[in-house]
């Protein structure tokens, strides 16, 4: 099983997966000596790694830090949490009660690490984009595409033009007649799903704000979209991480949800009024 299925500090978990072999030594030694790395400097790393300084500040970079000190701070708000979860895996033998503790457990540890990694600065522009479009198109597909259905079932309440597309090739004809007045929510796990990059380019070459929920930040997903919300669940080996990350994202979608209700809370309930007297139409 790979490292990076084993680490537990959301930093360096949610890049793991783009680092380069050298950049993974760093990280896998940052991960081993947790509470050590605290009082070494780039010499020290560089010297216990077999890497070059310019490496280790390179890979401070990568992770979106102006350098070791950074790291360190950001770091270290993770490592002395007193409630921090250790990962807790499923076994064959757990019973209900056990099995319920653990999923339910690594669900909220992937809703706190959450809360470490979301750009907030990028939700409350990715509203504003939202609350003015035209229309929203929202891509995905897999077990992001039960994101994306769901993005469409709610945010219609708000009386939004919008629709949630998982075939690539109506996918790439909704981009293709888009414009810069409308809007994409682009959801990928992994954000590297070539048919999800072929219609988020094309959205792109007609100006569209692309906004992009994820679970790895240096995803090609990411690099394109003009807001990422970065989220990542907790793996367990009876669950792969996919379907945890889909809880997060959700969470994800939940805070946009309440973002766009609060921007006009008047318009809101008068269309939840008439939205709600519409079902009990139909009901006994």
């Amino acid at each position: 099983m790979e490292k990076a299925q084993f680490v537990q500090l959301p930093i360096l978990r949610s890049s793991y997966q783009d680092l380069t072999k050298s950049e993974r030594r760093i990280a896998d030694y940052i991960i081993e000596n947790e509470k050590n790395i605290m009082e070494q400097t780039i010499s020290d790393i560089a010297a216990n790694t077999g890497s070059a300084e310019i490496t280790v500040s390179r890979f401070c970079k990568k992770l979106g830090f102006s350098g070791l000190q950074s790291l360190k701070i950001a770091l270290a708000g993770e490592l002395f949490t007193p409630d921090e979860s250790i990962y807790q895996d499923i076994h064959r033998t757990d019973s209900y009660e056990a099995l319920a503790g653990k999923i339910f457990q690594n669900i909220n540890d992937g809703l706190q690490d959450t809360l470490k990694l979301l750009d907030f600065k990028a939700i409350e522009k990715a509203v504003a984009v939202l609350c003015k479009a035209r229309s929203v198109a929202v891509y995905g597909f897999g077990n992001s595409a039960t994101v994306c259905r769901d993005i469409e079932t709610r945010f219609m309440r708000f009386g939004m033009l919008i629709h949630a597309y998982e075939d690539s090739h109506m996918q790439v004809t909704s981009a293709s007649l888009l414009t810069a007045a409308d809007a994409v929510i682009a959801v990928s796990h992994t954000g590297a799903t070539i048919e999800l990059l072929q219609s988020v380019d094309i959205a792109k070459e007609n100006n569209v704000p692309v906004i992009a929920i994820t679970s790895y930040v240096h995803s090609p997903l990411a690099k394109r979209a003009d807001f990422v919300l970065h989220g990542m669940g907790r793996e367990v080996r009876y669950r792969s991480e996919a379907v945890a990350s889909r809880l997060v994202h959700m969470a994800i979608v939940d805070l946009l949800y309440t973002g766009i209700s609060l921007n006009d809370t008047e318009k809101y309930m008068n269309h939840m009024k008439k939205m709600r007297q519409a079902i009990a139409k139909r009901r006994v």
